[in-house]
């Protein structure tokens, strides 16, 4: 099973590259945000849990986090694999998703970093924002807090992954199909 966690700074092309490799390798994108509002509106026991959390203003905790993502792998057994969107961002989550993993007997086949720049990054997000209306890629400070907030919280968890032998960096510029040569030329060597 090929399980990739797709890591970048915001706007560096994980959305895009995730696209490209779910119809490449037949992979299950597992975002949590996904996760959390799809469990949130099937009204099940963890979502009735995360929305209480969330009405209250308060982080779901890692615990129902890993809960959803279990029921995901769970609920596609059959799967070629998946690919993490948004998780692991700290340690103690990576620490957490590969227990989850070895526990039905797999493992994260990679991760993969997308390296951008600042100055593209704020110029990509800026040009997302004017087309997807979306504010928080609208704000150039708002962007810069986001980046700065990425670049200190998620660094560990690279660092986690590099211990493993399992972090692989890729040039987030140029084409999308350049990128995602890069991507693949990667995965190949699993």
């Amino acid at each position: 099973m090929l399980n990739l966690v797709l890591f970048g700074p915001p706007g560096a092309g994980k959305g895009t590259q995730s696209q490209k490799l779910i119809e490449k390798y037949g992979l299950i994108h597992l975002s949590t945000g996904d996760l959390l509002r799809g469990e949130i509106s099937q009204g099940t026991a963890l979502g009735l849990e995360a929305k209480k959390l969330m009405d209250d203003g308060l982080l779901v905790p890692d615990a129902v986090v890993i809960g959803m993502i279990s029921n995901k792998l769970d609920a596609n057994k059959d799967a070629k694999g998946f690919i993490f969107d948004g998780f692991p961002r700290t340690v103690a989550q990576a620490e957490a998703l590969d227990n989850l993993l070895e526990s039905k007997s797999d493992k994260i086949s990679g991760m993969i970093a997308l390296e951008v720049n600042d100055d593209e990054l704020e110029h990509r997000l800026l040009l997302r924002g004017k087309e997807s209306g979306r504010a928080d890629d609208a704000n150039p400070e708002v962007i810069r807090k986001r980046i700065v907030e990425y670049n200190n919280k998620t660094a560990p968890v690279a660092d986690f992954y590099k211990k493993q032998n399992k972090f692989t960096s890729i040039n987030g510029i140029g084409s999308i199909n350049e990128i995602f040569d890069g991507i693949t030329n990667v995965i190949a060597a699993y």
